[in-house]
């Protein structure tokens, strides 16, 4: 199971790397195209503005997955071990709840703008739209993998293998 995670957090990282190098390829074509010779791409900035929503929304995974998400553990640190596996165990149904919540809201939205173009690159909007259904399916599936560690997050040695 390790190495599936390992893998999938990998293809993960690989498809954002490709994804940001695309991008800067076609914005630096556009700046060197625009100074040389004058002339843009007309769908550059397009494609840079639908390519930092996908990155987003498909980065968003291996940030809830790297803790780089905002978060106030203050009231959590105050609870006793117990306490704070309560605690998450409530954050993680919390969690659970709102990612499949707007993948539901993603792909409803999506469908709605599927008659829609977009104003370059004639794209139906739909798939510009799919990051949010996809990318919240990710953490969803990101949240899966990393909440039996989070869960157990804090407690001592002694406490997890009295829990065994």
């Amino acid at each position: 199971m390790a190495r599936i995670e390992r893998a999938f957090v990998a293809l993960n990282g690989a498809i954002l790397v490709l994804v940001l190098m695309g991008m800067a390829l076609i914005l630096g074509w556009n700046v060197a195209g625009r100074y040389l010779t004058g002339n843009s791409l007309t769908w550059a900035d397009e494609v840079a503005r639908y390519s930092m929503i996908w990155l987003t929304f498909l980065g968003s995974g291996l940030a809830l997955r790297e803790g780089a998400h905002a978060a106030i553990t203050n009231a959590q640190d105050a609870l006793p071990t117990g306490g704070q596996r309560a605690l998450r165990a409530l954050i993680l149904v919390v969690l659970f709840s709102f990612f499949a919540f707007m993948v539901w809201v993603g792909v409803d939205y999506m469908n709605r703008m599927a008659v829609q173009r977009s104003a370059a690159l004639r794209v139906p909007m739909k798939w510009i739209y799919a990051a949010m259904p996809v990318g919240f399916a990710l953490m969803i599936v990101h949240l899966a993998l990393i909440a039996p560690r989070y869960w157990r997050a804090g407690l001592q040695q002694s406490d997890e293998a009295a829990l065994g």
